[in-house]
């Protein structure tokens, strides 16, 4: 473990070193002692402030503490260090055996009867943990479904309606205000000689006349 001091406006003194030096040990006992330290120790006026910075590859520990007493306020950071390595340290604890206790679990797990139409295939799983060699394997099904190469065409559904159809003759003004009033994208009409029309209303808006030969 690699500790740096820093005072300001104050001297370390060996006790401090000291007091500094045991309180790490039991931190290293916890997060072990390839890490690096950086104690100041800084004195302003009647305040002593200590601020301990502990740092490894992949933790970062950081407490400061204010007392009237430099040897209490390096005292207050030690114990505050150590509460957030143990911290730490039961965390990852904690995650490690949860992450095992999930695979236990889909390891162990009875597999659930194939569905009607399902292939079942046999896969191998590995053995547990501690089980004896030459123990038999236990065997799991797995459900394969099969997809038609094709997707059916739905067939087109027809609704016969006369709403797009005038009933009687009419000019092409009268056709587009009726269109327009029936709100038709197609509308067919007979003008007063005869002639089969259709309008069109075309994306952008605009109606468009078709004559029907």
């Amino acid at each position: 473990m690699n500790v740096d001091y820093t005072g300001r406006q104050t001297t370390i003194t060996k006790k401090l070193k000291a007091q500094t030096e045991a309180g790490l040990e039991r931190i290293a006992k916890v997060i072990g002692d390839t890490c690096k330290v950086h104690v100041i120790l800084t004195t302003e006026k009647y305040r002593r402030t200590a601020e301990l910075t502990v740092q490894t590859k992949s933790l970062k520990l950081v407490a400061e503490c204010e007392s009237t007493d430099m040897e209490t306020a390096l005292h207050d950071a030690l114990a505050a260090l150590e509460k957030q390595a143990i911290r730490h340290k039961k965390k990852k604890a904690t995650i490690k055996r949860h992450a095992k206790e999930g695979v236990r679990e889909i390891a162990l797990a009875e597999p659930a009867p194939p569905e009607d139409g399902a292939v079942a295939v046999k896969v191998k799983k590995a053995e547990k943990n501690g089980a004896k060699n030459g123990s038999a394997r236990k065997t799991v099904p797995m459900l394969v479904h099969s997809f038609p190469s094709q997707t059916p065409l739905a067939e087109p559904h027809l609704v016969r309606t006369n709403d797009g159809v005038a009933l009687r003759p009419m000019s092409l003004e009268e056709a587009v205000k009726e269109a327009a009033f029936r709100d038709r994208e197609v509308f067919v009409f007979r003008d007063h000689g005869g002639q089969a029309l259709v309008l069109h209303r075309k994306r952008d808006g605009k109606m468009e006349l078709i004559e029907v030969p």
